[in-house]
């Protein structure tokens, strides 16, 4: 069976879990997890898999080890698609995002090189520009409060130095589209429109 959005009763899902996050509201909700909220996810991953890769959908239990907050179970359902994409499901709606969330030492170390390069650090600023008209956010993620060490705190680009992480993201709240087939629609042409931002990071940042 193919993907045909998600029904009202997964948003009353993740709805009710945010207001009882226990075992037991888990546990005498899973079959609607399980039917409501995961398949979809599976048959959205499908969907995407011919064009933008394989997905990952991650497991619903949060890692309570090191945190102060013990809740035991994510707010949401979130799927990596291809390794580049992202895909989330919350009782707040649809969001997607595409691009590195956390760049290793060295991959770090290339993107900064390449953005402070006129050609193809001028290069990311085009494709982010095109991006924001269209309404897309773009997101820094581990930003430094200062100008990494090497380079000017007055640098044209110092924005996109001081990121360690940087991501493309769109968020949609609920409505009557994202219980049908075009909610597969709109994350596509979201990774459509993201691509040369992706490509962008692979170049620059990659092996």
């Amino acid at each position: 069976m193919g993907f045909n959005g998600w029904t009202d009763e997964a948003l009353r899902f993740y709805e009710g879990l945010e207001a009882d996050n226990s075992k037991s509201y888990w546990t005498s909700h899973k079959r609607v997890y399980d039917e409501q909220v995961r398949r979809p996810m599976e048959e959205l991953a499908e969907t995407l898999a011919g064009e933008f890769g394989e997905a990952k959908i991650f497991r619903p239990y949060r890692d309570i080890r090191f945190s102060h907050d013990k809740t035991p179970y994510k707010t949401h359902i979130g799927a990596v698609i291809g390794g580049t994409g992202y895909v989330q499901l919350s009782a707040d709606g649809l969001a997607v995002g595409a691009g590195r969330w956390r760049m290793e030492p060295d991959e770090l170390a290339r993107y900064r090189a390449a953005v402070a390069d006129d050609h193809r650090g001028s290069r990311l600023s085009e494709i982010v520009a095109a991006l924001e008209k269209n309404g897309v956010e773009i997101q820094c993620h581990g930003e430094l409060k200062t100008a990494p060490r090497g380079y000017k705190a007055d640098h044209p680009r110092i924005r996109f130095l001081r990121c360690k992480g940087l991501t493309s993201w769109q968020w949609w709240a609920p409505e009557p589209w994202l219980h049908t087939a075009a909610a597969a629609d709109r994350v596509t042409a979201f990774l459509r429109t993201s691509a040369d931002l992706v490509s962008w990071l692979d170049a620059n940042a990659g092996d």
